[in-house]
C-alpha cells in the first residue's frame, strides 16, 4: 500500500529537522523492491506561500480543510518558533484525531509542545527537547511521568523527537511506514550518524 505523508507547513518551519526524511520519502531510492515512493502533501493553514526559518518559500498544495487523512497515512509536524499560538489549534485537532483513530503523527522540536498545550502528551511515552522548558511552556502539561530521556520515541502511533535529533526522528518514521528493509534502515542510519563508508556498502548490499 502507498503511503501519503502530509507535512504540515508553516512560517518559521524549521526545514532541516525533516531534510532527511523527505528525501528518501520523496525518491523512495533505499524502499523495499516493489514500493514507489510516498506521496508527500504539503498542508498549510491555507494556500498562502509560507517561508520556512531556513528562509525557502513553500506553496502548501492543500490548506487544513481539504486535509483528509486515511488510515495508512501519516502526520508529520515539525519545529518551529509559533508553535505557543492558538493558529495552530486546527492541525492539533487533526492531530487528536489522527491518534484517536489509529493514524500515526510524527512531531518533533517545537510540535511537541503543540501536543503537549492540548493534552496529547498526558498518555503517551514521549520525548521533547527538555522535561523542564516543556513544563514551563505549558502549564497544563501532565505527563511527566510519560517523558523519556531520549531522542526519539514512538509509542502507539505516536512519534516524537527533540529537535536536535532529525535522523533518530527520521528513523522512527521510516520504520513505521515500513518501507524500508530492516537491514536498509540500519544501514542507512548508521552511515548518516557514523559517517564511517563501510555502512554505505551494507546500505548498497542491502538493497540487492
Amino acid at each position: 500500500m502507498n503511503n501519503t505523508v502530509y507535512l504540515y507547513v508553516f512560517d518559521t518551519m524549521a526545514d532541516w529537522e525533516i531534510g532527511y526524511l523527505t528525501a528518501e520519502l520523496n525518491s523512495g531510492r533505499y524502499y523495499k523492491k516493489g514500493l514507489t515512493p510516498s506521496k508527500i502533501v504539503t498542508v498549510g493553514i491555507d494556500k498562502t506561500p509560507v517561508t520556512t526559518m531556513g528562509g525557502l518559500t513553500i506553496l502548501p498544495n492543500i490548506q487544513l480543510d481539504e486535509c483528509s487523512i486515511e488510515r495508512s497515512d501519516l502526520l508529520i509536524l515539525p519545529g518551529g518558533d509559533t508553535w505557543t499560538e492558538t493558529s495552530h489549534h486546527p492541525i492539533l485537532k487533526i492531530a487528536e484525531r489522527c491518534l484517536r483513530e489509529g493514524i500515526w503523527v510524527a512531531a518533533i522540536c517545537g510540535a511537541t509542545m503543540g501536543l503537549a498545550q492540548v493534552g496529547l502528551l498526558n498518555s503517551y511515552g514521549h520525548t521533547s527537547n527538555d522535561l523542564e522548558y516543556l513544563k514551563m511552556i505549558c502549564p497544563t502539561y501532565r505527563g511527566e511521568k510519560y517523558y523519556k530521556m531520549e531522542s526519539a520515541v514512538t509509542d502507539g502511533k505516536l512519534i516524537t523527537a527533540s529537535g536536535i535529533a532529525p535522523l533518530e526522528f527520521s528513523t522512527h518514521i521510516l520504520k513505521a511506514l515500513d518501507v524500508f528493509s530492516p537491514q536498509t534502515l540500519d544501514a542507512w542510519y548508521n552511515l548518516n550518524k557514523t559517517t564511517d563508508s563501510k555502512y554505505y556498502y551494507e546500505l548498497m548490499n542491502s538493497l540487492q
